[in-house]
């Protein structure tokens, strides 16, 4: 039980530290609020815009690519170390697991998760342009009235 009484020690030190500092700055820090302190956003600077509604999903896809590669990485380090070892069945093992990750990785690539900035934009604008619109059916020319076009000057 000696061994632990530093630990012990140190653990109880770090929470009364903790525990003052929340009581002191709760009796010493200054309280002048203002409406723009109260407003629910960061350091006290009123808000311009609201907020977005939606969190874009796509940052959360490219975070769960990087949690697989992760655990891929960690499942395959043993199996790379110890191959001799753990025999047929591991390789097995891992050349089923290595498959189902491929597949979860196409599939993800193929629902646009790492279709970023402009190549998304320019692909959503393709996609939705109909085969009837044209430019001149669909761009209003301001500033035009009362020119004289070049071809039919000519």
């Amino acid at each position: 039980m000696g061994q632990y009484l530093p630990v012990l020690a140190l653990t109880i030190l770090g929470i009364l530290f903790g525990a003052l500092s929340f009581v002191a700055s709760r009796l010493l820090a200054p309280r002048r609020p203002s409406s723009a302190k109260e407003a629910p956003y960061e350091c006290g600077i009123v808000p311009t815009r609201e907020p977005p509604e939606r969190f874009p999903v796509s940052f959360y896809i490219v975070a769960m690519l990087f949690i697989m590669f992760d655990i891929e990485i960690i499942f395959i380090y043993p199996y790379a170390v110890n191959r001799a070892e753990l025999g047929a069945f591991a390789f097995w093992e891992m050349l089923a697991f290595s498959v189902v990750f491929f597949l979860a990785f196409v599939y993800v690539v193929a629902r646009g998760a790492l279709d970023w900035g402009p190549v998304a934009k320019a692909r959503r604008l393709v996609d939705g342009v109909s085969a009837t619109r044209t430019s001149t059916s669909t761009i209003r020319r301001v500033g035009l009235e009362g020119r004289v076009d070049n071809d039919q000057a000519a």
